[in-house]
């Protein structure tokens, strides 16, 4: 039932998809239990819980990566957390560096393919709660971050299985895309969002970033963002470096645990350099290309009922791997 996905009457069109839910998500869904970890190199992620996890322990347990400057009020974030809660699920939504509203510390911050954070809070959620069944869902830039993650660990991997959504899985042609036509809107968007956080960090913390105010004002694309700060934060040697060397498609096939891909073939923030040749995929990973559906978008239902899609989707592909 919930497999096929069928756009919302008279809102194909993938910019209608890709920002109805924010229009229809206004409010969070759940007051989010917040919990901060303090991290190896005295840095902090803040982590958003759909309960007390002390309280909950015993529940299965699923983690969302988010995406390029999200959080948990995110409309995709708080509503899969809701979605999780109601299929009797633990939900935590793990912040990466800098993303919950307060800068983190060190120069350090987070991109597509930095998974150290990741495998540091997985490991420290299962010893300090326990081992159950966990499954996790990345979105966007959270999802090529998480496709990363699981090829690095192979068959030792924690996760039971986990989701990837919209994921930019080739970082260089994605960028690009953010350069042309319509989808240059979201690129400013995006930067606008990024800029904010560096100057806050900035004003916090003098000298945390490798540029100036100035130099960071100045910025026009995202490509001269990840030039200036994220590769140089990171040991990239430039952009493209970065791009080329953290793009998770490649990976893929060193994938072991059960993992669904979602893609809409229309995202404007994605060119066909992202699908992959399904043959060349292990039979754990079910790949799903739609027609429709834009960036996270998915929007389903009748005008009077409008329905996110991804919140029945991936809870019933996941059901039968968190027992």
């Amino acid at each position: 039932m919930h497999e096929i996905f069928r756009p919302l009457s008279g809102a194909r069109n993938p910019h209608l998809q890709t920002l109805l839910p924010r229009l229809l998500r206004r409010r969070t869904l759940i007051k989010p239990h917040w919990q901060r970890l303090n991290l190896p190199d005295g840095d902090f992620i803040d982590l958003a819980w759909s309960e007390d996890p002390e309280l909950a322990k015993d529940k299965p347990r699923m983690v969302m990566f988010h995406g390029l400057e999200g959080s948990v009020h995110s409309p995709y974030a708080h509503g899969l957390l809701n979605a999780w809660r109601k299929q009797g699920w633990l939900g935590v939504v793990m912040h990466f560096r800098g993303c919950s509203g307060e800068p983190n510390k060190m120069e350090r911050i987070y991109h597509s393919g930095e998974t150290e954070d990741a495998r540091f809070f997985l490991n420290w959620m299962t010893q300090t709660y326990g081992d159950v069944p966990t499954g996790a869902v990345g979105v966007s830039l959270g999802g090529n971050m998480l496709a990363c993650y699981l090829a690095e660990e192979g068959e030792n991997c924690r996760l039971k299985a986990a989701v990837v959504v919209s994921a930019p899985l080739m970082l260089e042609p994605c960028s690009y895309r953010l350069e042309k036509g319509p989808s240059q809107f979201y690129q400013r968007y995006l930067l606008n969002q990024l800029k904010i956080n560096a100057r806050r960090k900035l004003k916090k913390y003098p000298d945390s970033l490798p540029v100036t105010l100035k130099q960071l004002n100045a910025m026009k694309r995202l490509r001269e963002f990840d030039d200036a700060i994220t590769s140089k934060a990171h040991g990239f040697e430039d952009a493209l470096d970065y791009y080329r060397r953290c793009s998770a498609l490649p990976l893929l096939p060193q994938v072991a645990i059960p993992l669904l891909i979602i893609h809409a073939k229309d995202d404007p923030f994605m060119t066909h350099d992202v699908i992959p040749d399904v043959k060349d995929l292990p039979a754990n990973i079910e790949y799903q290309l739609t027609e429709h559906g834009g960036h996270v978008g998915f929007v389903t239902g009748s005008l009077r009922r409008p329905q996110m899609w991804l919140e029945q989707r991936i809870p019933t592909w996941l059901a039968p791997h968190l027992v």
